[in-house]
């Protein structure tokens, strides 16, 4: 805009240059033949005034026309009319006429009623000559200047949108878990200060997170103490099959805790690359959770499709999930109460299908985080649906037709 600001009044600016400086050649031209008659008409009349015009033509397609008082016509013939009368009353100007331009000047003669008149007649080629080149030189500076504020401009705006995508797929990589993830700051000042921002925020959530694994750790790791006053009391039981099944379930717990201590300690809850099978996961944890089932006396059913079905979290988080599910069944339900477990593949999801014969959900609000109206700690479902949404899945609650509870858990479906 600022490039078509001054070359299109500098367009216009050169055509009047032009069309100026040959009228100025052309005035100043009459004006030196005026001159000129007036001293070579008194003293060699009409004789010699017709010799200093000569045949009347000029360079460049200027002509010249001496009109005398008397009427006689020298040099270029043309028809007298208004205008030569008008300079002949004494009066110099520029008219416009038909193909160019005409510039008459009077010529005073002693003893003369009327003065002569000299013309000089531009052509309209004479006066836009070169202009055609000039316009195209313009033009061609006018784009030159055009492609180089747009190469600059793209320059300046690389600078500053590339850093910008580098710190937005660095924030991508962070929200999908990777949490080293650093940027190069560089780009304008305030870029490179976004830059610097990003790198303390990243270190600051590695440090709170370690910082947060590591109480849980130690917490998990305090459980040890009350463990091992427990293996004492059980060794102090006289009842050998009463201390053999306390000591199994103290294995158990022993056995969980390490378990919790080494998750606390994970790197990340899950991360690129890594897979889980979730048929292989449900067959154990059914498996495992069958026999406390039987001792409840629960009919249950299964239905698995054929594996891998495989989906990108991690198997403890996966088994957690399951644990929870099967847990908040056999707790929450009455002894006897069946249940089913169907598992399949629906396009780009795993479905898990888990429904039961109790009474169902009391409250749809039991799937966020802490809530429960059983005097539970409300986590079991929080977890499962965190974990069904970091693998790009999701949670659904209702009820089946009896009025039992039913639990989708939809995990995203990987072919790794």
């Amino acid at each position: 805009m600022v490039v078509l600001a001054f070359v299109i009044p500098l367009a216009g600016l050169v055509r009047s240059l032009a069309r100026d400086r040959v009228l100025v050649t052309a005035e100043r031209e009459a004006q030196t033949q005026a001159q000129a008659l007036s001293v070579v008409l008194p003293e060699a009349g009409i004789e010699g005034a017709r010799v200093l015009v000569g045949s009347g033509s000029l360079p460049n397609d200027e002509q010249l026309t001496v009109a005398l008082p008397d009427g006689t016509m020298l040099g270029a013939q043309v028809g007298l009319d208004d205008h030569f009368a008008r300079a002949a009353q004494g009066e110099a100007f520029r008219q416009a006429v038909a193909g160019g331009e005409a510039i008459f000047v009077p010529v005073f003669l002693a003893g003369e009623p009327s003065a002569a008149v000299v013309r000089v007649f531009v052509t309209q080629e004479e006066l836009t000559r070169n202009v055609g080149a000039s316009w195209a030189v313009l033009a061609a500076l006018g784009i030159a200047l055009v492609g180089l504020a747009a190469f600059v401009a793209d320059r300046l705006a690389r600078s500053i949108v590339k850093p910008v995508q580098v710190l937005s797929t660095a924030a991508h990589r962070m929200g999908e878990g990777d949490l080293n993830v650093t940027v190069e700051p560089a780009g304008p000042p305030e870029v490179v200060e976004v830059g610097h921002a990003f790198n303390r925020l990243g270190s600051r959530i590695r440090h709170l997170i370690s910082q947060e694994r590591e109480s849980v750790a130690d917490l998990s790791h305090r459980l040890r103490t009350p463990l091992t006053a427990l293996r004492l009391d059980v060794g102090a039981i006289t009842d050998p099959e009463l201390a053999n099944r306390l000591t199994e379930d103290l294995d158990d717990l022993e056995r969980t805790v390490d378990h919790v201590i080494h998750e606390a300690r994970r790197n990340v809850r899950e991360g690129p690359g890594v897979v889980a099978d979730v048929a292989e996961i449900v067959r154990d944890r059914l498996e495992f959770w069958g026999a406390l089932a039987e001792d409840q006396g629960r009919q249950w059913s299964s239905h698995i499709d054929a594996g891998p079905l495989r989906t990108a979290a991690h198997a403890g988080d996966i088994a957690a999930a399951l644990d929870a599910l099967l847990g908040n069944v056999l707790a929450h339900t009455p002894d006897g109460a069946p249940y089913s477990v169907d598992l399949h593949r629906d396009g780009r999801f795993i479905v898990l299908t888990i429904e039961d014969q109790g009474p169902g959900f009391p409250d749809p609000a039991v799937i966020e985080r802490g809530a429960s109206s059983s005097g539970s700690t409300g986590l079991g479902l929080d977890i499962v649906r965190t974990t069904a949404e970091a693998s790009g899945g999701g949670l659904d609650i209702g009820q089946t037709a009896g009025g039992g509870a039913r639990v989708i858990v939809r995990f995203g479906y990987t072919d790794l």
